[in-house]
């Protein structure tokens, strides 16, 4: 099959974004003049009226038209171009695209909006015993690895190294790459995750010894999550999953999406940015949800997710008798420097290593202790020198997760 960078549900899907991008900077620009117009906010309009509330209104209308006459015709034509076969390339545009706005995508069925899938080589997984033995040939001791936000199951490969293959050569382990939209809410891919783990192990086409799931950044929270809906659920994967291990995951979440959310609310503060203040409302929910390591549906439901008030978080142990490892990143390689001040690029040193800092002063004072994952001292190491997309490539960090993962366990896993 044909491979090519640009599908044609891909220029359906661009030109649906488009539209929507078009309408919403509309929306911006007359705020603007319509802030510009009224600098004493005398009145609560965002947008102008008379002749020119006339204009921008004929603006959008001729946007909707063109796009909803483009939108037309190419679902006529799509259907006879077929169906080519995607590119690491194409792959990546789209993975990056569904972590910004993943969000949004699904909510206008966008085409370019990615379903949770497991690929091998990038292709989808068809989750029956048949198609499962034809890929996987008596297989069973399985490794699922999970990705970050923005990115894809090909994306473990990364200058010519994959955990994922060089488990599999060293220690027999069949690797499974989950493949999903990283801008919805985390609690949503957890959920989703674990009925789709719960399928390939009921049509997995040998008996299953054990199951290891490693997983990067966001990955290891949308894990944390689906093993929380295996445990209500009842799910019997969780009965075979014998470790996590975390590679550069921000159980903490990430001051970054923090910062923005300052950001933004700064900007809307001030009459004359607000408008483009409203802008970053765009970012997805998979974004949000970094803001505080957010895992349960009730972290989000019936809450302004762009708020600075955040309703109360449910701290979410580790799963009971897995073992868990947590495994940072740090790109300063002074062994001195402060803990606080250490990070990866994306992700602070003790939010990779599980331990709280969810109400720490400046001081590094006053953490609230359930939210410390409790992860033994000899399950977290830290690796000085490299950033947080090194961890996918760096072979120290490899050989360190290949110990982790051939190391037998025993009893309560976590604690042993």
């Amino acid at each position: 099959m044909k491979k090519q960078h640009l599908h044609p549900t891909d220029v359906q899907g661009v030109i649906s974004l488009v539209i929507d991008a078009l309408s919403g900077v509309t929306d911006v620009v007359e705020a603007m003049h319509q802030t510009i117009g009224d600098p004493l906010g005398l009145t609560s309009r965002r947008r102008t009226s008379g002749i020119t509330g006339m204009v921008y209104s004929g603006i959008r209308g001729v946007t909707q038209l063109v796009g909803g006459s483009l939108d037309l015709l190419l679902e006529q034509i799509v259907p006879y171009l077929g169906d080519p076969a995607s590119t690491p390339q194409r792959d990546a545009v789209l993975a990056a695209l569904n972590g910004v706005v993943g969000d949004h995508l699904v909510e206008v069925n966008n085409p370019m909006a990615i379903n949770m899938h497991f690929r091998k080589a990038g292709q989808v997984l068809e989750m029956n015993r048949q198609a499962l033995a034809e890929a996987y040939p008596t297989a069973g001791r399985i490794l699922v690895l999970v990705h970050g936000l923005c990115m894809n199951d090909q994306q473990w490969l990364r200058h010519g190294h994959d955990h994922g293959a060089a488990l599999a050569d060293e220690l027999g382990y069949t690797p499974v790459y989950l493949h999903y939209n990283s801008g919805l809410h985390i609690s949503s891919n957890g959920t989703a995750f674990a009925a789709l783990l719960e399928e390939l192990l009921s049509n997995w086409p040998a008996p299953v010894e054990e199951l290891v799931i490693v997983a990067h950044s966001m990955g290891g929270l949308v894990t944390r999550s689906a093993c929380l809906t295996a445990e209500q659920n009842e799910l019997s994967w969780l009965g075979f999953l014998r470790k996590i291990v975390f590679l550069g995951t921000p159980h903490s979440g990430s001051p970054l999406e923090r910062g923005g959310n300052r950001l933004g609310r700064l900007l809307e503060a001030i009459p004359y940015s607000a408008p483009i203040g409203r802008m970053g409302k765009l970012r997805s929910a998979g974004i949000t949800d970094l803001r505080h390591g957010s895992l349960l549906d009730s972290d989000w439901q019936g809450q302004d997710r762009f708020s600075q008030k955040h309703g109360p978080l449910q701290a979410l142990p580790l799963p009971v008798g897995v073992a868990c490892y947590a495994l940072a990143a740090v790109k300063d390689k002074d062994p001195n420097l402060k803990d606080g001040l250490a990070q990866d690029g994306l992700v602070p040193l003790k939010s990779a290593l599980g331990e709280s800092t969810r109400g720490e002063n400046a001081r590094g004072e006053n953490a609230r202790p359930e939210f410390d994952l409790q992860i033994p001292p000899e399950r977290k190491w830290v690796r000085r020198g490299i950033g947080h997309f090194d961890l996918l490539s760096d072979l120290e960090v490899y050989d360190r997760v290949r110990d982790w993962v051939a190391e037998p366990v025993s009893g309560d896993a976590r604690s042993d």
